[in-house]
């Protein structure tokens, strides 16, 4: 596994901890930004869990800077520039996610590209 900062297990995660990391970046597609919140609020102080509360971290940084994007493209949208961007924006944020939670279930650190850090 590969160190990397704000990540430093220092044993291998349990199975729930790598389940609860995968499903907080496959909830793009059914919870969006309330399934990373939800996860991070719940595992943020909880020592036994660092790799759910990383990538609860990372996925909700994602969702937020996705939603700024979002309101962007619908202001654009007037413009008919918004339209292309939404579905961009849309297609990028599946392909993220699937890449995000593959990493997430072989316990590795993932971190989004141009992603605004919000929270760590």
């Amino acid at each position: 596994m590969t160190q990397h900062p704000g990540y430093p297990p220092p044993y291998p995660p349990q199975q729930e901890d790598t389940t609860l990391a995968v499903l907080v970046h496959l909830s793009f597609f059914a919870l969006g930004l309330i399934g990373p919140l939800v996860v991070y609020l719940i595992s943020k102080d909880d020592p036994y869990k660092p790799m759910t509360r990383y990538h609860a971290a990372e996925a909700l940084n994602f969702h937020l800077t996705l939603l700024i994007g979002f309101f962007v493209s619908a202001i654009l949208v007037l413009v008919l520039v918004g339209i292309v961007m939404l579905i961009a924006l849309l297609v990028w944020g599946a392909v993220l996610a699937i890449v995000a939670a593959v990493a997430a279930g072989r316990r590795e650190p993932y971190r989004y590209p141009a992603t605004i850090r919000f929270v760590h």
